[in-house]
């Protein structure tokens, strides 16, 4: 066996059953990329980004996702359509033939780490078949420190290899393509799907499980700054909500934006890079990302314009998730090292097509309870096939399928970090349409939801008092500095306020109607943070 770059002292790969020809250890971002163009498998754009196609899958295929059930999992895990059971002898039969598939290939390997917070470390050794998508792994998770690379000792493995195609029939998968979690083994291994973020989330879901049991960590789904003075605040919101667009503030460091954990007095980081989307992108409007591009990034599935090496960033031909992975220091203003304080706001973010929710809302923390368990925005006609009308879309947590455990529990660990600070203020701003719903308001200007949130930050959103919405029973402010006070209430920019009443009914009624399966686990607080008129309605 032929060994390449900086190895590993402490780690054999043969314990691991891993038996390859060429082992490449920790290469650096140089070699990476000149490796994967000498391969054909990429190709280089006008500023030095790496470009490659992630083949078949453009994205995360949740429903070929499984848990190991076993002693750990079997009493802990939310089985269900989100976690599919696989047996141990299942999983253990399907290593052993992927690892059989690469004996005597070329295989690229490194060290990385999850968590900023050194108290909940998570060393990952990474076995990749390709250089590419080793480089993902080096620019997205943390990077030990030059003399950690040697001494690493891994608390997990990731084994990908894109190029395996299970036998469904035979391994206990759904289709060809699988991610496997097996927490017993502590190993992801994916085969079938060359995607990389399939590798960042299974991390992810790794964490979701194991920190609310050490010492009550809540993982989160979320972008969190910082203010000059160390003020914290966290954004959670699904795709299409404005969660990178609105925390990346130049008046404040980023400490991350996607992943991050909530411990006693901190909150931290768990990658040391991004996953931008691209599609659309322009320079004038996501300035860090689009001049992030550059040598050591990867470009996932963007075309370029007819015979050049320009990027075509509208084109969704091949995907509408176009990537771009980039370490956290490609941007200009960031927090070194990625973690801060415990948060002074917390903001809700949700893309109302049905124009009900005001632009913001005050939120108690039962509501934040009950609106975290929600997860709500819309979907609009373009954003997905299929799609004419609005459609309402509820994940819990802002992250549903990344929750091994019944949301419930992350919800009530975010109940109890408020009440240990009743400080907190948690917001719930909606980016999407007001004035009527989408094809007849418009959708709320940008500015406007950058200086209700720079208000909700500086306080100064609190001086014109609050009215309680009728329905929902949140708290709606009267004033903020710069923004229009007919645009806070949603009801008077209306033609009709009846319609609107009705319209505000009608979407109260999706929220009860999501929130049945939490029920029977939710405390009375929680179940009482419901909408108003509707929990009246049922009652009587």
């Amino acid at each position: 066996m032929v060994e390449l770059g900086v190895k590993h002292k402490n780690i054999d790969l043969s314990k691991y059953g891993i038996k390859p020809s060429i082992v490449n250890w920790n290469l650096t971002t140089e070699d990476l990329v000149s490796r994967t163009l000498e391969l054909g498998q990429g190709k280089l754009n006008d500023t030095g980004a790496l470009c490659v196609n992630t083949g078949k899958f453009t994205g995360r295929s949740p429903r070929d996702k499984f848990i190991v059930k076993d002693e750990i999992t079997e009493h802990l895990v939310d089985w269900g359509q989100i976690n599919n059971p696989i047996s141990p002898l299942l999983f253990d039969s399907l290593y052993n033939t992927v690892c059989l598939h690469i004996k005597d290939q070329e295989i690229w390997v490194r060290g990385v780490k999850a968590c900023a917070d050194e108290r909940y470390k998570l060393n990952i050794l990474v076995v990749n078949e390709t250089p590419w998508a080793n480089l993902f792994c080096k620019q997205l998770f943390i990077r030990p420190e030059d003399q950690a690379i040697t001494n690493f000792d891994a608390d997990w493995l990731i084994l990908q290899v894109p190029s395996f195609l299970a036998e469904p029939s035979i391994d206990g998968t759904r289709n060809e393509n699988f991610t496997i979690v097996n927490f017993t083994r502590k190993i992801i291994l994916i085969g079938g799907s060359a995607y990389t973020g399939e590798m960042k989330k299974g991390i992810f879901s790794v964490l979701n499980m194991s920190l609310p049991h050490y010492d009550k960590v809540l993982p989160m789904h979320c972008a969190a700054n910082e203010g000059t003075n160390g003020d914290v605040a966290l954004f959670f919101g699904l795709s299409g909500t404005g969660k990178t667009t609105l925390s990346t503030d130049p008046e404040r460091s980023l400490i991350g934006d996607d992943e991050h954990g909530w411990a006693e007095g901190s909150i931290f980081n768990f990658e040391g890079g991004c996953y931008a989307k691209c599609i659309n992108l322009t320079q004038e409007h996501e300035p860090q990302i689009y001049n992030a591009i550059k040598h050591g990034a990867l470009v996932e599935n963007t075309t370029f314009y007819q015979d050049s090496n320009q990027l075509n960033y509208s084109d969704s031909s091949i995907t509408e998730n176009t990537r771009v992975a980039y370490p956290i220091d490609y941007l200009e203003k960031i927090k070194s090292p990625s973690h801060g304080n415990e948060p002074t706001n917390i903001f809700f973010l949700s893309c109302d097509a049905f124009g009900v929710l005001p632009p913001i809302v005050k939120l108690n923390k039962e509501q934040a309870m009950y609106y975290f368990l929600s997860g709500y925005t819309a979907k609009v006609a373009g954003t997905e096939v299929g799609i004419a009308h609005p459609v309402s879309t509820f994940s819990a947590c802002f992250g549903n399928v990344f929750l091994p455990l019944n949301p419930v529990i992350y919800a009530n660990l975010l109940g109890e970090k408020l009440s240990k600070n009743e400080k907190i203020n948690v917001w719930m701003v909606n980016t999407g349409w007001v004035g009527g719903p989408y094809g007849v308001g418009n959708r709320i200007k940008l500015a406007y939801s950058r200086q209700l949130i720079k208000s909700a930050i500086d306080g100064t959103i609190h001086q014109g008092g609050y009215n309680t919405h009728s329905v929902f029973g949140f708290q709606i402010p009267l004033k903020c500095p710069n923004v229009p006070n007919e645009v806070l209430n949603p009801r008077i920019q209306w033609d009709c306020p009846e319609a609107y009443d009705n319209a505000a009914i009608e979407l109260a009624q999706k929220f009860v109607k999501n929130f049945e399966p939490y029920r029977k686990e939710a405390n009375a607080d929680i179940i009482n943070a419901s909408p108003i008129t509707v929990r009246l309605a049922n009652a009587s």
